[in-house]
């Protein structure tokens, strides 16, 4: 009598559907467009961070905004009023003066891509040299990051409003100020 030493096609099935099912389970648990989202906003928060950094270096530098041609401007040197938040993509001579000062690469834009920059918003103020530049976060934890409380002007919401802090608004800006 010989001996056949193997799997039975039902073992070999229930050996496949738990890998399935610990596959879909994994998945579930790392939920790749989080991930995704969560990365986009990584680099838009980067972007965020070093642009206002070199606003402040140009200040220190110049003792004027980038989008002033003096210290008695009340306007964005792209010839707009100085608005409420204004996307950073309308803002490419205030841009080019920043990469000017060596303040920012010269190839910022083009690093950073017009996606990037169509996200974040500007707000500044030449006479009290202030500046607030913010995006909309899109991945949960940004959305639930402490420094996710402001609208997009930079003003802090009032009263844990924000779902980062307590509240139920999904529309609140991350902010560097």
């Amino acid at each position: 009598m010989i001996k056949k030493f193997g799997f039975t096609l039902v073992e070999l099935l229930i050996v496949i559907a738990l890998l399935g099912a610990l596959a879909v389970g994994l998945l579930a648990a790392l939920d790749p467009f989080e991930q995704l989202k969560k990365g986009n906003d990584t680099g838009v928060r980067n972007t965020t961070s070093e642009f206002h950094g070199a606003v402040i270096r140009y200040y220190a530098i110049k003792n004027v905004m980038p989008w002033c041609q003096n210290s008695t401007c009340t306007s964005f040197r792209d010839g707009s009023s100085e608005p409420s938040a204004t996307p950073l993509t309308n803002l490419p001579n205030t841009i080019a003066e920043i990469v000017n000062t060596g303040e920012l690469k010269s190839d910022f834009v083009q690093l950073a891509g017009s996606g990037t920059l169509s996200k974040i918003y500007v707000n500044g103020n030449n006479t009290s040299a202030s500046v607030s530049v913010c995006f909309k976060p899109t991945a949960k934890s940004f959305i639930n990051d402490p420094n996710t409380k402001f609208e997009s002007n930079g003003i802090e919401v009032t009263g844990n409003a924000c779902k980062s802090q307590g509240g139920a608004r999904t529309d609140c800006y991350w902010c560097v100020r």
